[in-house]
């Protein structure tokens, strides 16, 4: 069945690039367009037809994928892409654009007679490679069996939320975890700081918590980035702030305060400022010095 599946890929960054690849292994044919062509080149490699254009990725696809860095990136590609979309393509939009992001791609999907699927997901650059991302997902029923095609080749897991993508309840559900991984990414950074600032060795607060309730695999993973110094991105800083900043705003719009996602959007904007901008999230950590 793989063989026959068409799936254009729209953006291979971090995780654009991995899921492409997974596809491309498990036998589908894969387009790929990345508004820098030089970053999607290597995919050549896997047998993945990298392309010139949007709308020559699209041009007679099953399926198109979006993994942009927000929704007007998003709509740009798709709209670039539209004198190519058949109507009835399948488009799983996984992005992570926010509530306000979804409408404006809700109405091309609409206004285009595409299949729409809200389909962000959970994980990064190590869960991608290894397809085993956890895709939020919401969508018609009639199509749930084309999108596990793809979603089962990408993810380890699919939680369905929701029978209408237009409404976003997927993307909601990502800016809720969103808010929870910023906070974790963020926590460690400033506890890691911290321990510096007292003269305390890092490794003894890793000790101290070692398999008690406050352990956790994810402190680990950034508080070694930190402490080794390799930043090589997963999620970099100015994805991170770019996610925090929906955060904020979805939440003053539902009326509710979320303190720390402004705190969050507020450290990795002058890690950014530091020129950090490109590394792992967790280089937030320099933000606890300097101006």
């Amino acid at each position: 069945m793989a063989d026959h599946i068409s799936v254009a890929v729209l953006g291979t960054g971090i995780m654009g690039t991995a899921m492409a690849r997974n596809l491309a292994r498990a036998g589908y044919d894969v387009r790929a367009w990345n508004r820098t062509r030089a970053r999607a080149e290597p995919l050549t490699a896997d047998g993945i037809r990298v392309m010139d254009t949007p709308g020559e990725a699209v041009d007679g696809a099953d399926t198109v994928l979006t993994m942009l860095l927000d929704g007007p990136a998003v709509l740009d590609a798709m709209t670039a892409a539209a004198p190519r979309l058949a109507p009835g393509t399948l488009w799983l939009q996984m992005s992570t654009v926010g509530i306000e992001g979804t409408a404006p791609l809700a109405a091309f999907a609409a206004a285009h007679g595409l299949r729409y699927v809200d389909a962000p997901v959970l994980g990064t650059k190590d869960p991608a490679e290894q397809g085993q991302l956890t895709v939020l997902a919401a969508g018609p029923a009639d199509v749930r069996e084309r999108a596990a095609a793809v979603f089962d080749v990408i993810g380890r897991t699919t939680r369905w939320v929701g029978d209408d993508g237009t409404d976003g309840r997927a993307s909601r559900l990502k800016l809720v975890l969103n808010s929870w991984v910023l906070t974790v990414i963020n926590g460690v950074g400033e506890a890691v700081a911290l321990a510096e600032g007292l003269d305390v060795d890092p490794r003894d607060f890793l000790a101290a918590v070692d398999g008690g309730p406050l352990d956790l695999p994810y402190l680990r993973m950034k508080a070694e980035a930190i402490l080794s110094g390799d930043l090589r991105p997963s999620f970099t800083v100015s994805a991170a702030r770019k996610d925090a900043r929906l955060i904020a705003e979805a939440a003053a719009a539902s009326g509710v305060r979320t303190d720390l996602a402004a705190a969050a959007a507020e450290r990795l904007r002058r890690a950014e400022e530091q020129g950090h901008g490109d590394e792992d999230a967790a280089a937030a950590y320099h933000a606890s010095f300097g101006d």
